[in-house]
């Protein structure tokens, strides 16, 4: 926890690296001082075919899923953090955007607290 998955489209990993990408969104994210370094999960998902408006545009959405418990500002913080860290990295590319959802912590669970 927390997760940061990167659907984009392919023409993205012409520009950079998928490893550059994952190591400067974790470096991000790691940056906020909200998560245990070594807890950041991130992937990137690429997309050979799709269409933004109707058209071929190359995009990047991070979705983000952290665990409830922080602000708004803590949230919106690491969206602009993680969003200027792309719009850094790929300057002409207009469709970057990020959200950011909570996991209940009542119903969370994962393998070590079985």
């Amino acid at each position: 926890m927390p997760h940061f998955v990167i659907d984009c489209s392919q023409g993205m990993l012409r520009q950079h690296r998928e490893e550059e990408i994952l190591a400067r969104l974790h470096h991000a994210a790691s940056s906020t001082g909200l998560f245990d370094e070594p807890d950041i999960k991130v992937r990137v998902n690429p997309f050979r075919t799709c269409a933004v408006g109707g058209r071929e545009e190359d995009f990047i959405h991070v979705f983000s899923y952290i665990m409830q418990g922080r602000t708004v500002e803590q949230r919106a913080d690491l969206s602009k953090r993680m969003v200027s860290e792309l719009v850094d990295m790929f300057p002409t590319v207009h469709r970057i955007a990020m959200n950011v959802a909570e996991f209940e912590k009542a119903t969370y669970l994962n393998r070590e607290m079985l």
